[in-house]
């Protein structure tokens, strides 16, 4: 067993899809994320275990390296891949409650930007940590994190912006979600902002580096 998850937390690390992927090379023809969680669950490994010591650790270590310099956004992007592979057999146990999520977390790219890497890289990292992620995706009006959030109540809202034309949209937005639920904590995230912009427009938070993001939660949650 231990060996199972240690191979499939490698998998993750290093973006390992599937046995008919090409990438990293020096993999070939292994098994990847998606075969290796589909062993684990046939052999009757847990699925909390699964997601606990394997897809989350595997996580971690990329995360890591990420904040290191020692990774980049291609090497995160990749090992999304292999997360969302392996999500795919435990999602139904997600669902049904035998896996119980750490929260929900309802997160978004803000209204009138369309980028959304930073967003994936961070609900690929959210995801990993055992969150239940509601993705808005991109150009994310007001209205619809309200409505989002009147569906999951005891939600954390994240809001990303990669444009410094739609940043100043995150400060109508998180007035208009704090008058609504005053408790509801926000962050917000994109290369053009700041912990002293998260304070100006009134956020709970702003964290650069996804993996200590998730780490914060984890204290909090």
């Amino acid at each position: 067993m231990k060996e199972l998850l240690e191979q499939l937390s490698v998998s993750i690390e290093r973006g390992k899809v599937k046995q008919n992927s090409p990438f990293p090379p020096d993999m070939k023809g292994q098994d990847g994320a998606d075969e290796l969680t589909k062993k684990a669950l046939d052999v009757s490994i847990p699925p909390a275990v699964i997601l606990n010591e394997a897809l989350m650790v595997g996580m971690r270590k990329i995360g890591d390296k990420f904040g290191e310099g020692k990774a980049f956004i291609p090497d995160m992007l990749i090992a999304a891949k292999a997360m969302n592979a392996s999500m795919v057999h435990l999602k139904p146990f997600f669902e049904s409650g035998e896996v119980e999520a750490k929260g929900d977390f309802i997160i978004g790219t803000v209204a009138g930007d369309l980028h959304d890497i930073g967003k994936n890289i961070v609900k690929m990292v959210l995801t990993g940590g055992g969150w239940n992620v509601i993705d808005l995706g991109t150009d994310v009006k007001t209205e619809k994190y309200v409505e989002t959030l009147k569906q999951y109540p005891n939600a954390y809202i994240g809001m990303s912006a990669l444009l410094t034309t739609t940043m100043i949209q995150m400060e109508a937005t998180t007035k208009v979600i704090k008058g609504f639920s005053p408790d509801t904590k926000i962050f917000v995230g994109g290369a053009p902002l700041s912990q002293e912009f998260s304070d100006k427009i009134g956020a709970d938070g702003y964290y650069p580096d996804p993996n200590k993001f998730v780490k914060y939660l984890a204290t909090v949650s």
